[in-house]
């Protein structure tokens, strides 16, 4: 019981991730942060307690960040990148030394990997809207991720749109995608798989 959520933290992290929603819908994927049923699909999807390296594209008020810094080895390093400054500050504040929070654009995302002297990662999970990026900034990402994964390292995108699959197939192939209903949106839960060849 002493690893729950206090209510009024619950409520301000709900509102916090509201107020930024109105504030730059672009950015903001939803309108409330992840449910933990649709968090543990993810990290079902990621296969995250077997990865080293996991990078994860919008963290949002960091709810998704902690369920996955609570599922990964000790082992492990979590890249975090955030391009909302207020969400940034948020994730920032997690204690945890296996935790890397960098403010900034997943477009950049090759050489924010190099900074921190990262390897390739056998986990990216993308909260970013790929709906609401241009079709040049998001096969930008997609290229970078594609390129990065570790041989069968696993890509999970969860998204409203279905955007993100066109985007990834001339990349990564065809998706694997699961529905996660007990959400505020319904989220559906795409899966890519690097070949090892």
């Amino acid at each position: 019981m002493a690893n729950m959520k206090p209510v009024n933290s619950l409520i301000n992290g709900r509102f916090a991730f509201f107020q930024e929603f109105l504030k730059h819908p672009l950015q903001v994927g939803s309108i409330i942060p992840s449910s933990r049923f649709l968090e543990r699909r993810i990290l079902e999807a990621a296969a995250i307690t077997s990865a080293k390296t996991i990078v994860e594209l919008g963290s949002g008020t960091g709810g998704t960040t902690r369920a996955i810094l609570r599922a990964m080895p000790q082992h492990a390093k979590l890249l975090s990148i955030e391009i909302n400054s207020h969400f940034h500050s948020l994730v920032s504040s997690i204690e945890d030394d296996r935790l890397i929070a960098h403010l900034g654009n997943a477009c950049g995302l090759k050489e924010i990997i190099s900074k921190y002297g990262l390897g390739a990662p056998e986990a990216v999970i993308s909260g970013i809207p790929f709906s609401t990026m241009n079709h040049s900034e998001g096969s930008q990402v997609i290229e970078a991720i594609s390129s990065l994964l570790a041989p069968n390292g696993r890509f999970v995108a969860y998204q409203v749109s279905k955007r993100v699959a066109s985007l990834c197939r001339p990349f990564l192939g065809s998706e694997q995608i699961m529905v996660e209903l007990l959400n505020i949106p319904p989220m559906r839960v795409y899966k890519w798989e690097k070949s090892s060849t």
